[in-house]
């Protein structure tokens, strides 16, 4: 199964055909994606399942229907265990962006965050996983699929917005202020984070 984010609404890519009564289902390889996508815009449909009995084929179908952007990104640790998170857009976000022709996934992750952010002396740790979002770009949807990896940094210096990329801020967290943060970003994002920043409290606030 995966979730494929169109704003903050989930499309769900499955093997079966029925996965909950709010549902509605069409099969992956002849459903109409620019109506469905307009449909859903127009909050015609909440829930969506876009099926097919070979989970190999859910992903191919719905590439050959969308161009597919490849990105990747960053959830950036420091040495006080403090994530580093962007805002752009009135939300919290983390750093990523394309990845560049001739470049690896790990070397577009860390030079977007070093873009964005302003942030040196990036090491990767593990690959995180994907997230698959639908956006527009110059008049047309289309699939981005980012890889995402946990890095750490012994980097204190100051931070840099990148301005053309509509950046405003850009701050380290510690555990409790990146819970807040996580409640404030997109649900993509909310994937990449364990159980335990998704409880939000009540005293939580964000700086």
């Amino acid at each position: 199964m995966y979730k494929v984010f169109l704003n903050d609404v989930p499309i769900i890519l499955s093997t079966q055909k029925k996965i909950g009564a709010n549902y509605t289902s069409y099969p992956i390889k002849t459903v109409d994606i620019k109506q469905l996508i307009k449909d859903i815009l127009d909050k015609k449909i909440q829930y969506v399942n876009l099926y097919h009995k070979k989970e190999e084929k859910l992903l191919h179908h719905l590439k050959k229907k969308l161009k597919v952007i490849i990105a990747a990104g960053g959830l950036v640790f420091n040495d006080k265990k403090e994530i580093l998170f962007i805002h752009r857009k009135g939300r919290w976000d983390l750093p990523k962006g394309k990845v560049d022709k001739g470049e690896s996934l790990e070397e577009g992750a860390i030079r977007e965050v070093e873009e964005e952010t302003g942030v040196r002396d990036l090491e990767i740790v593990r690959f995180i996983d994907k997230t698959y979002h639908i956006l527009k770009r110059n008049g047309k949807y289309k699939l981005k699929e980012t890889y995402w990896y946990e890095m750490y940094t012994t980097f204190d210096g100051e931070l840099v917005p990148q301005i053309e990329e509509d950046i405003k801020k850009v701050k380290w967290k510690n555990f409790q202020k990146s819970q807040s943060a996580v409640h404030k970003s997109y649900e993509n994002i909310k994937l990449l984070f364990p159980p335990e920043y998704l409880i939000k409290h009540p005293k939580d606030r964000v700086s």
